[in-house]
């Protein structure tokens, strides 16, 4: 087994074992007390056990692992008070960003994600996904591929148009529902996630990789604008995660993971979830331990997991939470619970008392049991705490190993070029035959034509108006009744 991982310490070191990184974990705490120093610390840990990482960088200040640290009065403070040294070490870092600014674009095709997340992300109701999952199925079967948004707004328009030849053989489509998909498809395009459709696609391997000193690289998705987007933030974060499982092969438990697997701001995932979703979430958490991929909640409140998910994270670190309304003191109670008890130790009293750097802690032991409760100080980081510049991230980007590979859009024949073809090949209405030439009209046939314009202009000036907001109204208007 390689070396453990020394991380707290409070009445004793405790350590994380490589052997049970892959049985998952959680860091809870309230904003300011923190979390992202601990996962931080956690990360150059795995880094320097040569385990790679993935973590999602929300509010920006990350990005500095990939620089030593400096000397820092705080940090000294705490190291002291350990009876340690402050080190200073870089450690490998590739940036990712789903918009391609901050770091290289990571890329999911429509079909890749598939009908099941897609519907969450789009909001859409059992009917309207039935539907969603109908285009899948068609397309599917016409060999057209679904690559980017548009290809998936063409397959709807196609789906639509042509919903009485598909009855037979798909069942009912319906027009309401093909409207709902298609406005939301545009909203979700305001969020910028069309960015995140299309190819090339993720190459997984891309995240597993080491240094030349054999150090995991640690690699960080820049989500401060993401997280704008929570919607999107969760759902590709969950997609990332069951790519990992489908395509990794079966390992079982492995002296060290192959990857550790970030979730921050786990909340999100669950917010609103339909029981179906969390099922999923639930057998995926335990599963991918056997692809040798350990996951880490990070979020706020350990009441925002749900106890199924909950029950299969044996590594846990909480950090101090508040006690003002009785939803508070729920979610303390519940905290304490889940510890395996210390006599020594007021658990519910230590969670509200704990200052910015301290926890607890307990760490599955190296036969996979529960540690006793401890408060403990965590130790502190080795990089460098403040972010990189915006010129020192374009530097690591363009001297990272996968620079070049996924910066350029690939838009091969797909769906919306397939059906853009056919309808340009499709027959064409005659042109209308040319009327007769026509005498030239007398003057009392003018007089009378003269009369008819102007009254229609006095009708149309009213008439017209009420045609035109009967169509618009048709268009946009009815939405709430064509929704469903």
């Amino acid at each position: 087994m390689g070396a453990s991982m020394l991380i707290a310490r409070g009445e004793r070191e405790h350590r994380l074992q490589p052997k049970m990184l892959n049985r998952h974990g959680l860091i809870t705490g309230a904003t300011g007390t923190g979390k992202t120093v601990t996962l931080r610390v956690i990360a150059e840990q795995l880094s320097e056990l040569g385990v790679p990482v993935f973590m999602a960088d929300i509010k920006g200040d990350l990005s500095g692992i990939s620089k030593p640290g400096t000397a820092n009065e705080r940090l000294a403070a705490r190291a002291q008070e350990l009876g340690t040294e402050l080190r200073h070490e870089k450690f490998p870092a590739v940036y990712w960003d789903l918009y391609g600014k901050q770091g290289h674009p990571i890329r999911a095709t429509v079909s890749d994600l598939g009908p099941l997340l897609l519907s969450r992300l789009l909001s859409l109701n059992d009917t309207q996904e039935g539907v969603l999952n109908l285009i899948f199925k068609i397309a599917d079967d016409h060999s057209m591929l679904l690559l980017d948004l548009k290809d998936l707004r063409a397959m709807a328009q196609h789906v639509g148009d042509n919903a009485a030849a598909f009855r037979t053989q798909y069942g009912n489509v319906s027009a309401a529902s093909i409207g709902a998909i298609q406005r939301n498809l545009l909203t979700l395009e305001t969020q910028g996630a069309d960015q995140f459709f299309g190819e090339p696609m993720l190459n997984l391997d891309d995240l597993i990789q080491t240094d030349e000193r054999g150090r995991g690289v640690i690699n960080i998705l820049a989500a401060d604008q993401l997280i704008n987007a929570p919607k999107v933030y969760a759902k590709f974060l969950l997609w990332l995660m069951a790519e990992l499982f489908e395509n990794l092969p079966e390992v079982g438990d492995l002296e060290k993971p192959k990857l550790v697997f970030f979730f921050d701001e786990a909340h999100l995932l669950f917010t609103d979830a339909p029981p179906a979703l969390v099922q999923k979430v639930e057998q995926l958490v335990r599963l991918i331990r056997s692809k040798g991929v350990g996951v880490y909640f990070v979020t706020q409140n350990p009441l925002d997991i749900p106890v199924s998910v909950l029950a299969q994270l044996g590594n846990r670190v909480q950090h101090a939470l508040r006690a003002f309304t009785p939803l508070d003191q729920k979610a303390v109670r519940s905290a304490a619970q889940t510890f395996r008890q210390n006599p020594k130790l007021d658990i519910e009293k230590a969670i509200t008392e704990l200052k910015v750097g301290e926890a607890l802690v307990s760490f599955l032991d190296a036969n996979g049991a529960p540690e006793v409760v401890d408060r403990a100080l965590i130790y502190p980081p080795q990089s460098q705490l403040p972010p990189i510049t915006p010129g020192e991230r374009q530097q690591f980007i363009a001297q990272s190993p996968v620079a070049g590979v996924y910066d350029k859009t690939v838009d091969r024949e797909s769906a919306y070029e397939m059906l853009k073809a056919r309808a340009a090949q499709a027959p064409q209405p005659a042109a209308p035959t040319r009327p007769p030439a026509r005498t030239p009209p007398s003057t009392t046939e003018v007089l009378v034509k003269s009369f008819g314009q102007s009254a229609a202009r006095a009708m149309g000036s009213q008439v017209g108006r009420s045609i035109m907001r009967g169509l618009f109204g048709s268009l946009l208007g009815s939405s709430g009744r064509r929704r469903r």
